[in-house]
C-alpha cells in the first residue's frame, strides 16, 4: 500500500493560469475559500490571524503616504508567468491609470512584495521566496510573527531562484529601495512582546 500512495503522490497534473481562472468562474472554489496557484498547484493559504491581519493594515497605513508614486496592493493576485498566481499580503505597484483594472499585476509592475507569516514563514520562505527570484520581483519582505524580523531581499537572481542580497533586521527603520523616503519602524510592526 505504502508504494501505491507514493506513486499517487507523484501524479501531478498542472494547471495554467487560465484554466484556475476556469475553475474559479465554474464555481469549484467557493467564495470564501483561501487558494492560490503555485507553480500548477492550487494550494490552500493558511487563514489570517488577528496578529498577521494587524501587521497588513499596520503596513497599509505606513505606505499611504506614496501618493501618487505608487499603487498600494492588499491581498491581490499577482500574474508570474502561465502557472502562478499567489496573492501576496501586500505589494507596491507602478503606477497605472486602470489600477490593474484590465489585467492583474505582472512581476515588472511590483516595486515592493511583502509576506507576512506566522505558520506560512516556512513555506514563505522555501516556496514562494524563489517563485518571485525567479519572476525577478525585484524586492521582498518576508515579516516573521513568531521572530519579530524582516527578511529584506533584493537584487533578484532569477536563474538561481534567489536573491543577492538578504539581511534580517529586528529593529530601526526600513524602506523600499524604490521609494527610500517610505521609511518603516519595525518595532511598529510588532505591538506584542514574544
Amino acid at each position: 500500500m505504502g508504494n501505491m500512495q507514493e506513486l499517487m503522490a507523484q501524479v501531478r497534473h498542472r494547471v495554467s493560469v487560465e484554466d484556475y481562472h476556469r475553475m474559479a468562474a465554474a464555481g469549484i472554489f467557493g467564495e470564501d475559500d483561501r487558494v492560490e496557484l503555485i507553480d500548477g498547484e492550487v494550494v490552500d493559504m493558511s487563514p489570517i490571524g488577528s496578529r498577521h491581519g494587524g501587521v497588513v493594515k499596520r503596513l497599509t497605513q505606513a505606505f499611504s503616504v506614496v501618493g501618487q508614486r505608487a499603487i498600494v496592493s492588499v491581498q491581490d493576485p499577482l500574474r508570474l508567468g502561465l502557472g502562478s498566481e499567489p496573492q501576496p499580503d501586500l505589494m507596491l505597484l507602478e503606477p497605472r491609470d486602470d489600477f490593474y483594472a484590465e489585467a492583474h499585476p505582472e512581476s515588472g509592475d511590483v516595486l515592493l512584495l511583502i509576506e507576512v507569516g506566522d505558520t506560512s514563514a516556512r513555506f514563505d520562505r522555501e516556496v514562494k521566496l524563489p517563485l518571485y527570484a525567479r519572476h525577478g520581483i525585484r524586492e521582498v519582505w518576508l515579516i516573521d510573527l513568531d521572530t519579530r524580523q524582516v527578511e529584506v531581499c533584493r537584487r533578484p537572481l532569477p536563474e538561481q531562484a534567489n536573491y543577492a542580497d538578504r539581511t534580517i533586521l529586528a529593529a530601526g527603520t526600513i524602506a523600499p529601495a524604490a521609494l527610500p523616503d517610505c521609511l518603516i519602524d519595525i518595532g511598529q510592526l510588532f505591538p506584542w512582546t514574544i
